[in-house]
């Protein structure tokens, strides 16, 4: 401040004013934000004072012309006044490399010590903040980085093919309890995934292997004249029999990958949906293997017009006709409720079958599934549902499960009406 004042007084670009009236008011306020207030001087070569910004105090008016005598820039006296001691700053006052007076700044040893002393406690008091935000920042860090890290290393696991993870369900933050609980339910699909792809390839090999080898062995019964005559016209249809199973097993494998592909044409028409279901259902009853299941339809009554591909709805409907009759053991039902809802006609298609546990409900429309009940008392490649939902949806409809119970399943196919 010292050194600044002196620079104020010799500055030639406040032209008019005496330098002894330079002396900054804003000092002042300067020192009061420091919670100092120091006595400013101006002195001539000779020490006496010819300007200050607090009263003169004259007892102390020969200390300060010995002062600007001193070497040193910082000096120490004692006031003749109240016997304190005092710190002196003084700088030169020169212009052109001529001394003309001198700035001093004075103040109590006893207020220097107390800003000192604040200022220590000020610098403790920030440290310890930084210390106390350095420490909840790490604290915090840990705490969201841990959930995170198993996520890592669990994902590593899972890369490695081991879907046996264990991750906390204790998570407070819900950003990371969502991420960790997101991950747990994709490892358990991923390892549904992969054990239905494993079961697939014995699956189709199964599939296909069997009715080769009833061919094979039926044809070569008949080359090598094991049977004869009536048995052996029965031994080729048997085997034509078999030739169109796995025909109709192939041809889902090679629909569902054209559907998944959009490599499928899709040919939408206008049709009666009652008309519609009275001729498949119709047919359906033609060629009914158990006769002992009762099949109900309850139309709409009236003329309402569907846009839909008729070979692919036909397909759907068969499917699930198919599904209904094979989850029914001996005497059944088997029922289909039409229904308006909104742009669509609901069709849902209900049996009484022992129903799909619920376990499995959430695999059902997953490509190849298989339920434990199918898997070893049915044959097929589990495409019918998966393939179902697909051409459902390729037609601008959906297919969904509703509800399945130990007293039946119920499915909803929903075709968009026309316009």
């Amino acid at each position: 401040m010292a050194e600044e004042m002196v620079n104020r007084i010799t500055d030639v670009s406040i032209p008019g004013v005496p330098p002894s009236e330079r002396v900054p008011n804003f000092a002042e306020d300067r020192f009061r934000v420091q919670h100092i207030n120091p006595t400013m001087y101006i002195l001539n070569t000779d020490g006496e004072v010819i300007s200050s910004n607090l009263p003169l105090e004259q007892e102390n008016g020969n200390a300060y012309s010995q002062l600007v005598n001193g070497k040193e820039e910082v000096e120490t006296f004692t006031s003749a006044v109240n016997n304190k001691k005092y710190y002196a700053v003084k700088k030169k006052i020169e212009i052109d490399d001529e001394l003309v007076g001198w700035v001093m700044m004075v103040e109590s040893k006893d207020k220097l010590t107390t800003v000192k002393q604040e200022y220590s406690q000020l610098a403790i008091l920030i440290v310890g903040l930084a210390i106390f935000g350095w420490g909840a920042i790490y604290f915090l860090s840990r705490r969201l980085a841990l959930p995170i890290k198993q996520v890592a290393e669990a994902a590593k696991q899972v890369q490695s093919g081991n879907y046996e993870i264990s991750l906390s369900d204790h998570i407070k933050e819900k950003e990371l309890y969502e991420l960790v609980s997101s991950f747990k339910q994709m490892a358990g699909r991923l390892e549904q995934l992969e054990k239905t792809r494993t079961e697939l390839l014995a699956g189709v090999t199964h599939e296909l292997k069997t009715p080769v080898t009833s061919i094979s062995g039926l044809l070569q019964a008949v080359n090598d004249d094991v049977v004869t005559g009536q048995e052996a016209e029965q031994f080729i249809r048997m085997a034509l029999v078999e030739t169109t199973k796995m025909k109709t097993m192939v041809g889902d494998l090679l629909a569902f990958n054209s559907f998944a592909v959009d490599a499928v044409p899709v040919n939408i028409s206008q049709l009666d949906i009652d008309n519609f279901m009275k001729d498949l259902i119709a047919q359906w009853k033609a060629v009914q293997e158990q006769p002992d299941i009762v099949t109900k339809i309850n139309l709409l009554h009236k003329k309402v017009i569907i846009s839909a591909d008729l070979v692919r709805l036909q397909q759907i409907m068969t499917n699930l006709l198919t599904n209904a009759e094979q989850a029914i053991s001996g005497i059944g039902e088997i029922t289909i409720s039409l229904s308006e809802k909104g742009a669509y006609v609901s069709v849902i298609v209900k049996d009484s079958g022992s129903g799909i546990p619920p376990e499995e409900q959430a695999f059902i429309f997953e490509r190849f599934f298989r339920g434990e009940k199918k898997k070893y008392g049915i044959r097929g490649l589990g495409l019918g549902l998966p393939l179902s939902k697909m051409m459902a949806q390729s037609i601008k409809g959906n297919l969904n499960l509703i509800e399945s119970t130990e007293e039946g399943t119920c499915f909803e196919l929903l075709i968009r009406k026309e316009g």
